[in-house]
């Protein structure tokens, strides 16, 4: 066991971001003195975006990283003591609720906010990790904008793929859809709308190769896609690429102790950050897997902050 003895909060927040630091500024704003234990990842998804256009406030561009600086900053400012270290497991089944670092430091509250998020899949080819917010997005909400009058490719067969694909074809001249089988998994009403759209060309059977672009400045300028059918590759020229194969929320922690949907993500109480277990709450991508919005995240937060203290006064 480590040297350090157990550290004791009324509050604790597992993991960063939009939820997290703003669940600890309300919750240090209430004098409850939270306890915000961060990864090796702080500040979430917003790390590793560019330009941000769409966070209320701001009038002109900013960056994600800066946004998540100014938040943990603030959290800090307002009394909340932030420790980085990798929780490796829970006890939610008595209270105080335990937690263990991977650092051996043992963490016990009387509630527990959790802000772990959740991470798009990729394809997981170097190229594609090379162009990362340089032409290659895991979200067409918070990118589509920039690819007005351009080509884009969506790789994906699902709901959120087709979804991404109409959004698209508000600003870009063509949109192709990349998907490695020969039907899609999306709702039928969702495949009735995409077939009904002129913007839109389906290539079936296919899967993303490789990324190509230019290094000064960053570019996207073609993608190399495989039949797998026939193995034929062929150069398509694009501007934009777009991943929309699903996302994996940071719950492994939680299995077995708390409610999760098939998928992996947080239940909560109808318009409520609270779990199956009273005084814990869940915040942010990892819960909704709908909107994955800072915006969206940072208000959850808030409401599960009020929540938190609600339940500590009773």
């Amino acid at each position: 066991m480590s040297e350090n003895p157990t550290k004791h909060t009324k509050v604790l927040i597992i993991g960063s971001g939009p939820a997290g630091y703003t669940a600890a500024v309300y919750a240090a704003r209430a004098m409850l003195s939270p306890v915000l234990v961060y990864g090796s990842e702080p500040g979430g998804q917003l790390t590793t975006t560019t330009d941000v256009e769409n966070y209320p406030g701001f009038s002109d561009v900013i960056q994600g990283p800066w946004l998540m600086d100014q938040m943990r900053d603030q959290a800090k400012a307002v009394g909340t003591e932030m420790i980085e270290d990798h929780i490796g497991s829970v006890n939610l089944k008595s209270t105080p609720f335990e937690a263990v670092g991977d650092s051996g430091q043992k963490y016990t509250a009387d509630s527990i906010i959790i802000s772990t998020g959740a991470q798009a899949r990729w394809l997981n080819i170097e190229s594609e990790q090379a162009y990362r917010g340089f032409g290659v997005s895991a979200c067409a909400t918070c990118d589509g904008f920039f690819f007005k009058e351009k080509v884009v490719a969506v790789v994906g067969g699902g709901n959120a793929a087709v979804e991404e694909a109409m959004f698209l074809t508000k600003f870009a001249s063509k949109v192709k859809l990349i998907h490695r089988r020969d039907t899609l998994r999306a709702e039928k009403l969702l495949q009735k709308k995409l077939m009904e759209n002129k913007k839109i060309e389906i290539i079936w059977d296919s899967a993303v190769e490789e990324v190509i672009g230019d290094s000064e400045p960053k570019n996207v300028t073609a993608i190399k896609v495989k039949n797998l059918k026939t193995n034929k590759i062929e150069e398509m020229k694009i501007d934009g690429l777009f991943i929309a194969i699903g996302h994996d929320p940071a719950t492994a922690l939680f299995k077995d102790q708390l409610d999760m949907d098939k998928e992996g993500y947080l239940l909560t109480k109808p318009d409520l950050t609270e779990t199956n277990i009273p005084g814990v709450y869940a915040a942010g991508d990892v819960k909704d897997k709908t909107f994955r919005q800072a915006v969206t995240a940072a208000g959850m937060g808030c409401m599960a902050a009020l929540e938190a203290e609600k339940f500590l006064s009773h």
